[in-house]
């Protein structure tokens, strides 16, 4: 498996309006896109920050992990995606080397990409995202 850059550095927010209005005022940064990811129960920005993306993530549902993670922690960082050539492919080489996993299978996040989450049980203590770009896998998924 190899890690094709960072993608993205997550920070869960309580409030996504309030949170895109400091990001602006206090580093002048606007989001690239905004959109709501029901599957997982959020909505999201997309801030560009020299090709790394500062995602801000709020809960749209109260059972949602973003929820969950805010009742329990707070507003701060979430997660560290990273982008692979094949979500696929990357989940089969962590398994092989017995990192504990969230999703045993790719699936659809946002953006049109196609994610996993690894658990951070596996990677010393940080939630990590595999991120895909939209048609990068091939019709076997590598």
């Amino acid at each position: 498996m190899d890690v094709t850059r960072i993608d993205q550095i997550a920070i869960a927010v309580h409030d996504l309006d309030d949170a895109l209005e400091f990001y602006e005022r206090a580093f002048g940064l606007t989001p690239e896109y905004r959109e709501r990811v029901d599957s997982d129960g959020v909505e999201e920005a997309m801030l560009n920050v020299g090709g790394v993306y500062i995602q801000l993530l709020q809960a749209t549902r109260d059972d949602s992990p973003i929820a969950r993670y805010l009742a329990k922690n707070g507003p701060g960082l979430h997660h560290l995606g990273f982008g692979v050539d094949s979500v696929s492919g990357a989940l089969e080489h962590l398994r092989d080397e017995g990192v504990a996993l969230i999703d045993e299978a790719p699936r659809p996040g946002g953006g049109g990409h196609t994610v996993a989450f690894v658990h951070p049980k596996g990677t010393g203590g940080v939630l990590v995202e595999l991120v895909e770009d939209p048609g990068e896998s091939d019709a076997n998924g590598h």
